[in-house]
Order: C-alpha cells, then sequence, then structure tokens
C-alpha cells in the first residue's frame, strides 16, 4: 500500500514538474522581463552592455524618473589605451551641461550581479539614494531585480527593460541568440535562488 502511494506520488510529481516546465518554456520570455519603471532618486545603469543601457538611463533622466544617474562601469581593462571608467567620464562630458551636472561614474570591479549590487551601495549612498530605477537589458531585469532587493534590503528598487532585438525577444526559440539567452539567464536565476541567495 506505501509503495503505491509513494509511486503516484512520484508519478505526480512528474507530471506536475513537465506540466510547470512547459508553462515556463512558454511564457518564459515575458517571466524574465519586468519593466515597471518608478520615479526614484536616482537612476543605476548596470554594467555589461555599454551603449544601449546608458542611452535609455539618459533618457529616463531626461523624462524626469529621477535627479541623478549612475552608470557602473567595470574597472578593469582598456580600450585603445583608455581605461573604461576614464572613456565613461569622457562620454559623460559629451552630455549637455544640465545632464553631465547629474551623471556620475560607479567602478565595479564585480564579476556578478550579487558583486555588482555590493559595489554600488556606496555610490548610491553618496547621492543620497533610497529608492533606485534599475537600468539593464530586459532578460537581465527580473534576476537583477531580486538580488538587489535580496543584498541591499535598505533601498527600493524597480526596473526598466532596454530592449535589443538582436540579444533577446519573444518567443525566446525563435532564434539561438534569443535561446541561449533565455537559457543562461534561467540558469543564472535559479542557481541564486537555490544557493546564492544562502550564501
Amino acid at each position: 500500500m506505501l509503495r503505491r502511494l509513494w509511486r503516484f506520488l512520484w508519478r505526480l510529481f512528474l507530471v506536475l514538474a513537465l506540466i510547470g516546465g512547459a508553462l515556463y518554456a512558454a511564457r518564459g520570455s515575458q517571466f524574465l522581463v519586468v519593466d515597471a519603471p518608478q520615479k526614484s532618486d536616482a537612476i543605476l545603469v548596470l554594467a555589461g552592455e555599454t551603449e544601449k543601457r546608458v542611452e535609455h538611463g539618459v533618457a529616463m533622466l531626461r523624462q524626469g524618473y529621477a535627479p541623478r544617474l549612475v552608470i557602473d562601469v567595470e574597472a578593469g581593462g582598456s580600450v585603445y589605451g583608455f581605461s573604461k571608467v576614464e572613456i565613461a567620464k569622457r562620454f559623460i562630458a559629451t552630455l549637455p551641461p544640465a545632464d553631465a551636472a547629474r551623471t556620475s561614474v560607479c567602478p565595479t570591479g564585480a564579476r556578478s550581479t550579487k558583486e555588482e549590487a555590493h559595489a554600488a551601495a556606496p555610490c548610491l549612498g553618496e547621492v543620497g539614494a533610497k529608492k533606485v530605477m534599475i537600468v539593464t537589458s530586459d532578460f537581465h531585469t527580473r534576476r537583477a531585480l531580486v538580488i538587489f532587493r535580496h543584498e541591499l534590503p535598505q533601498f527600493e528598487f524597480s526596473t526598466a527593460a532596454v530592449r535589443d532585438a538582436e540579444v533577446f525577444g519573444a518567443p525566446w526559440w525563435r532564434h539561438r541568440e534569443w535561446s541561449k539567452q533565455f537559457l543562461d539567464e534561467t540558469l543564472k536565476l535559479g542557481w541564486f535562488e537555490v544557493v546564492d541567495r544562502w550564501r
């Protein structure tokens, strides 16, 4: 009798896992994207992609979502002899004076979103932020939001998604690059929830 019960429960678990997996595969692209920007004290552009994210951050600054823009920039490495931090500062100098005065660079040596959250905290504190809008690639928004809220509970976070059809879109299985991003981001989010959250 007990063996039958265990067999039934195991089959039920497999059926539910298959249904859950199918539902996530069908709707996973939408699940990963959290595009819900809110008025904040500062806009934080995450490091990584250096064109569309920054453009979106500047646009949100001009739209009045926050009075300050902080750009995370990789502290290591250089491009044609210039450090990435120096390049970012030169970019800021090209902005109209009103925008440049409200924009700052936050150097980071982070190798993960979790490390980046801790590296960004002092920079956010320097501009007096309590409410922060994170600007990052659309597929990265949910994971970034989950991690920043967990690691920095003293701040209130929202996210603004930066879309790039060359990198990610829905449904994710239509393009090879989209599929890679979907699977990679799903694994990273799962790893944080199962492992990193508890360390």
